[in-house]
């Protein structure tokens, strides 16, 4: 069967009849303000043209760029691939290697920027960290991947935040069209369920973990316990942790975005509060069996033996147990993370470019290849 697939932006958009289903009123509540507003206005270092693709009344985003290099990596894969990657080199821990990476880095950015490498198209883009899929069919992907190449031959397609467990089906359709596999992260995946998970270590380090909000004198809080006072610190939270300790590539989010978040549930957020301020915070998504945190933030000028980093990764964990899905942790603190019963997986970016000039092609081809036989076999020895 055929499928049938219509694409809106901003001139069209009022005349989509938007699914009535979870899926679809979650996809309303969180496109329509982007749409209205541009994609600035909530995500401050994400500049992108934005489109949501009907595939038989499933409607994913599509963002549309044409360089933009100082984008977030969530829409600039040459941020994704050479500035982000030059900062997460110190972790290596080598001078050496270090100094040489850096060099390679340097140089394959410039040829990346001459073969014109975001000038790209991405499918189910939420603008976040990790993009979790809808059920769609083989025909479906595949429908979608014609559809896209016919409205923008000069363009690379991407689809994002691709790893086996979750999305082989996905991985094996779009190969089957020509789309090859390019290697993005390491992430931790955290599989709950009536058996319990991990090891009699790890259940004992979360258990330990979740007594100390008590221990500090914090009290849990989720959504009904916020306010729109919150929301600055919030955005001061997730700031503090995901822009200025680890790296100002990550998605900024905005007060407005936060608000959306607050509102409308398009991240469900909860947290920890002591003397009636917020001292850590976290928002999560789930779609399917799956869950994740694009939202995760708490105060950094705190005393580290508090444990607020400790507090929200067991509470995160008890609300995944409770709701019976995978948590998708995301990359980062790989030991923590281990220790803990999450289990490491290559994320891929799938992209088809088949269709465009070899200067463009050979670029994608070559990056594939050099991080699957260099850049895994790192973030495997180093358990990045």
């Amino acid at each position: 069967m055929t499928s049938r697939i219509e694409l809106y932006d901003t001139a069209n958009i009022d005349q989509y009849l938007w699914p009535d289903s979870d899926y679809g009123r979650y996809a309303k509540q969180y496109l329509l303000p982007l749409l209205a507003e541009g994609s600035e206005r909530f995500v401050r270092n994400v500049r992108t043209r934005l489109l949501v693709l009907d595939v038989d009344g499933i409607p994913l985003p599509i963002t549309v760029n044409e360089k933009e290099y100082d984008n977030s990596y969530v829409c600039s894969p040459y941020t994704h691939y050479v500035s982000y990657a030059k900062q997460e080199l110190g972790l290596l821990g080598n001078r050496a290697l270090i100094g040489c990476l850096d060099a390679l880095l340097s140089g394959v950015g410039c040829l990346l920027k001459r073969a014109d490498f975001n000038r790209i198209v991405h499918v189910n883009n939420w603008l976040l960290s990790t993009n979790l899929s809808p059920e769609l069919a083989e025909s479906q992907w595949a429908a979608v991947l014609d559809k896209l190449l016919a409205l923008f031959p000069g363009h690379a397609i991407a689809f994002r935040s691709l790893c086996p467990s979750l999305n082989k089906r996905t991985i094996d359709s779009l190969q089957s069209r020509g789309c090859i596999l390019v290697p993005s992260r390491q992430i931790y995946l955290l599989r709950t369920g009536e058996t319990g998970f991990g090891s009699a270590k790890s259940r004992w380090l979360l258990k330990r973990d979740g007594a100390l909000a008590a221990k500090g004198g914090y009290a849990r809080v989720g959504p009904d316990d916020m306010a729109d006072s919150d929301i600055p610190r919030i955005a001061e939270l997730y700031r503090l942790l995901y822009l200025e300790k680890y790296s100002r590539h990550n998605p900024q989010f905005t007060e407005r975005y936060l608000k959306e978040a607050l509102h409308n549930g398009i991240l469900e957020l909860h947290g920890f509060r002591r003397d009636g301020r917020l001292d850590a915070v976290l928002g999560f998504y789930i779609r399917g069996d799956a869950m994740t945190t694009p939202l995760f933030g708490y105060d950094t000028s705190l005393p580290q033996q508090l444990g607020l980093y400790r507090m929200l990764s067991a509470r995160l964990i008890e609300i995944a147990c409770e709701r019976r899905v995978l948590l998708h942790e995301s990359s980062g603190a790989a030991q923590f993370k281990r220790n803990r019963g999450a289990e490491a997986e290559i994320e891929y970016t799938a992209v088809q470019v088949g269709h465009l000039p070899l200067r463009r092609r050979v670029p994608w081809t070559a990056l594939a290849d050099l991080l699957t036989k260099i850049g895994v076999p790192l973030l495997r020895k180093y358990k990045l």
